[in-house]
């Protein structure tokens, strides 16, 4: 077998034949490439991540949306906060149920939303990914997310 047939091989210790290292780099640079963005709206990725579902969903939970963010609710708790100091969303408990809190749009953040739209297009330009190596890249990477989540249940 070829170095390169044996390129990725269980059992590899080159950094660079690692999956997680290249999935770590290229999230980071992704990242990096919203920061000018997203500076210009005045948001950190993750508040953009916040108001995107809630763009997308209107009101909902704190649980509903830690669980569409695929985080915790010790992590999406401070960005709430940072969020609504900054005048963009609100919280309340929801009348039904105390321990439920409900999070919102404020006006001023379904104004930014005009300007976000731009943010999508934006950064494909920037990287220069066409439409179709975006959605192959995204269904790749879900599909990868799926069988990487049953394993780790599995492993539980």
């Amino acid at each position: 077998m070829s170095n390169d047939e044996n390129s990725g091989a269980a059992g590899s210790l080159l950094l660079d034949e690692q999956l997680c290292f290249a999935l770590y780099a290229a999230q980071r640079a992704v990242t990096a490439a919203y920061r000018p963005l997203l500076d210009e709206l005045g948001l950190t990725y993750p508040q953009y991540l916040v108001l995107l579902v809630l763009w997308e969903r209107g009101e909902t939970t704190v649980k509903e949306l830690a669980g569409a963010l695929r985080l915790d609710y010790g992590t999406v708790s401070p960005l709430l906060k940072r969020l609504e100091s900054a005048g963009l969303v609100r919280r309340e408990r929801a009348t039904g149920d105390e321990r439920s809190v409900l999070v919102a749009c404020t006006a001023r953040a379904e104004e930014l939303r005009e300007r976000a739209a731009r943010v999508p297009g934006a950064l494909l330009a920037a990287t220069e990914l066409g439409g179709p190596e975006v959605a192959r890249l995204r269904e790749e990477l879900w599909r990868l997310t799926e069988k990487a989540q049953a394993a780790a249940d599995r492993a539980r």
